[in-house]
């Protein structure tokens, strides 16, 4: 296991500047996931971390050691790809074994590294095939299999599961954290998928135009957003964002208002200075009620544009008397339909407020 440490690291291409003096520490024994959207850097930061790509400023740090000049192959970490990149003439076992032959490792020590990567992935019986005679989550144990014999420091991955289909997604989630439960090694995951990010990490990093938005566990990202961008990103669906106003505010509470409801007054504390600004409100679906609830801050009206029934869960997806959307999702069934007139509640504990030009939370304490 390992420890690693990002200190004020930068990468660029000529004048394209794609990663912004990220600092970093990812503790030894933690699984750490990148998460943002196409283009956000995250894996350019990865491979920063393998050695495949060099920092054009800052230091990477592992357990101590400042690797910035230490070779890819000497830095004792081992990445696993999107792509599964076996051999296809090769069976499992030579995939497995191939490393560690290459590097002069005993056979002796080769059989049992391989052994037991094999029974940690439920490897045994397959052993003998090629990739060809593998389904795609098989192929993919293989290719962590053949990361696992290396004893790494610290395991990256680079969006491993994309190519998989929707349940095998599911079951490599899981896989790979009871993987991590067995190791405890470092593990850092990228990912464009923030479910994927919610269900694995222990922390995750929210990336955006290669700069770091915020670190922190699953529901720390989720109840306390330090923006309005992670607040969007984190969850689906996707968190509501109403236009409003916020008054004038001494340092205590403020009385805010909302473009859909001009008529509504609630009162908040909120970090947003003494001069009355335009802010976003943000809520998530399941914190808009359908009906009326005696701790609301925020009662609307909202008329129904579609529904979706999954069985356990509804979604109803509805427009406020302004044009803006709302999407409202409910435990259960529900009898509504489109057309429908609905009142909404939210609850003071649960509205989310953010600066409308800078998108920065004024309400730091939701829960």
């Amino acid at each position: 296991m390992a420890s690693l440490q990002l200190r004020k690291v930068d990468k660029r291409y000529g004048d394209t500047h794609v990663i912004h003096a990220v600092d970093l520490d990812v503790r030894d024994g933690e699984f750490m996931v990148f998460v943002g959207p196409s283009g956000c850097g995250k894996s350019t930061l990865l491979r920063m971390i393998a050695g495949l790509e060099s920092a054009s400023a800052g230091d990477i740090v592992i357990d101590g050691i400042n690797v910035n000049r230490i070779s890819a192959a000497q830095r004792g970490l081992a990445m696993v790809f999107q792509s599964y990149a076996l051999y296809p003439h090769m069976t499992v076992y030579q995939n497995l074994a191939f490393g560690l032959e290459n590097i002069g490792t005993a056979r002796a020590e080769i059989d049992a590294k391989v052994d037991t990567a094999a029974r940690l992935l439920q490897l045994e019986p397959l052993l003998a095939r090629r990739p060809t005679q593998l389904s795609g989550g098989q192929r993919q144990r293989v290719a962590i299999g053949r990361a696992i014999v290396r004893n790494p420091k610290v395991f990256l991955f680079d969006e491993p599961l994309s190519n998989l289909d929707a349940e095998l997604r599911v079951q490599m989630r899981m896989e790979l954290t009871a993987l991590h439960r067995r190791l405890r090694t470092t593990m850092i995951y990228v990912t464009h998928d923030q479910v994927e990010a919610m269900t694995m990490a222990d922390r995750i990093v929210v990336l955006r135009g290669g700069r770091v938005e915020q670190v922190g566990t699953p529901l720390d990202l989720y109840n306390r957003p330090d923006n309005r961008f992670v607040a969007g990103f984190i969850g689906s669906p996707q968190m509501n964002f109403l236009r409003g106003n916020v008054g004038a505010n001494a340092g205590g509470a403020a009385t805010l208002t909302l473009d859909a409801a001009p008529d509504v007054h609630f009162s908040l504390t909120v970090d947003a200075g003494s001069t009355a600004r335009p802010i976003v409100v943000g809520v998530r679906p399941e914190h808009a009620v359908i009906g009326p609830a005696d701790d609301a801050a925020i009662r609307l009206e909202a008329t129904v544009e579609r529904v979706e029934q999954l069985g356990a869960t509804t979604y109803s997806y509805c427009t406020l008397g302004n044009g803006e959307r709302l999407t409202v999702q409910s435990a259960g069934q529900t009898s509504s339909a489109p057309g429908h007139a609905m009142p909404i509640a939210i609850a003071h504990a649960h509205v989310h407020v953010f600066d409308a030009e800078t998108g920065r939370s004024l309400r730091t304490h939701t829960s």
